[in-house]
């Protein structure tokens, strides 16, 4: 049966710009995010099937030990050099109020200090039994794909009803490098949504050249010395020039997969036998449908 891991600010961002904004709580208060969220995640659970899940949540989204190798980690997200992530003021009180909801419905939930939401869900997924659903809207996580373990990737970027479920076929074709290796061609390209720069000078084509040769930093900086004869010397040269931050990408790239995860019970909640709180919730927040199909989907 399948372990759901669901990218929780992934899920909550894609709601909130997903969902009108004038989806309001009967003081006012907009709740788009909370329904949005809700409404996928009770449409996952009916595709998928789960019988474990976990919602994880952001410990720190500019961990210390990636922001101390390179300090313009996701500075690119930081407002007016504040220490807090930019956020939409009508998104930030919403997101207390779901959490606590999600705790009322029993649905497990970690997120652990220093490290983001996707080291935590690539740790469940080496120590957990597959199959293995990772449900987000962000590229990064195509590292995790493993066939073998039939971990695959709920990637949202078209919405709930078009998602593609990315193996490591899906990665091959869509990037044309070997479907493992898309954390290294992440390395040399870049990734401007993270503030990390890549390689000066390599693009996607020289980052797929890169990877369909080489599979790790250390093969692919040897190969540029040794003028290897996949690489053109112009190629090879800024390969080379980026020797310095090819030495730290992998750890900036890569998914920690040894947080230390708490003893949990991640199974699916089971109906509680009062459902009052829940209810009280969905009156004082208007949540209407939103609470009842995730009610539905999760069998109560």
């Amino acid at each position: 049966m399948t372990l759901m891991l669901l990218d929780s600010a992934s899920l909550w961002y894609r709601a909130y710009y997903g969902m009108p904004d004038t989806l309001l709580s009967p003081s006012g208060m907009p709740v788009n995010a909370i329904r949005g969220y809700l409404d996928m995640t009770a449409r996952l659970i009916g595709m998928y099937s789960p019988d474990r899940i976990v919602a994880c949540i952001e410990g720190d989204w500019r961990p210390s030990w990636r922001v101390d190798l390179f300090p313009d980690y996701k500075a690119n997200r930081l407002e007016d050099e504040s220490d807090e992530e930019e956020e939409p003021e009508t998104l930030t009180p919403q997101i207390p109020v779901l959490l606590d909801l999600l705790d009322a419905f029993g649905i497990p939930m970690l997120g652990v200090d220093d490290y983001e939401a996707d080291d935590v869900m690539a740790t469940f997924a080496v120590k957990e039994k597959g199959p293995i659903r990772v449900v987000t809207g962000d590229r990064d996580l195509f590292q995790m794909v493993d066939d073998k373990r039939d971990v695959k990737i709920v990637y949202l970027a078209r919405g709930i009803s078009q998602h593609d479920l990315v193996d490591s076929k899906w990665v091959a074709e869509k990037y044309g490098i070997p479907g493992d290796r898309y954390a290294l061609f992440a390395m040399f390209r870049g990734d401007p949504s993270d503030g990390l720069p890549g390689v000066r000078g390599i693009g996607e084509k020289g980052a797929a050249l890169i990877a369909n040769h080489f599979s790790t930093v250390d093969e692919a900086l040897a190969g540029a010395k040794a003028e290897h004869e996949a690489l053109t010397k112009s190629l090879a040269k800024k390969i080379i020039d980026g020797a310095d931050y090819l030495k730290i990408a992998p750890t900036l790239v890569h998914c920690a997969k040894d947080v230390a995860i708490p003893k949990m019970d991640i199974s699916m909640p089971k109906k509680p036998d009062d459902l009052s709180t829940i209810y009280q919730m969905k009156d004082e927040y208007g949540l209407g449908a939103s609470v009842d199909r995730l009610i539905s989907a999760l069998g109560w």
